[in-house]
């Protein structure tokens, strides 16, 4: 009996081993995309208000 709950507590400790470290990488790789997105998107909006005519554009009536 002893056994089998000292297996039983060794199986779910290396279930949540690599649970924990599958989650820990899906957190971390969604992390870097969400930063090289927001590095690309504020790179675009910097380059178009460089780029950018002087004048605003005005809408026709």
């Amino acid at each position: 009996m002893f056994w089998k709950i000292v297996g039983g507590l060794l199986l779910a400790w290396v279930a949540f081993m690599v649970l924990g470290s599958v989650l820990g990488f899906l957190v971390k790789a969604v992390f870097w995309i969400a930063v090289i997105g927001g590095a690309v998107f504020l790179g675009t909006a910097a380059y178009g208000a460089i780029k950018g005519k002087g004048t605003p554009k005005q809408l026709r009536r």
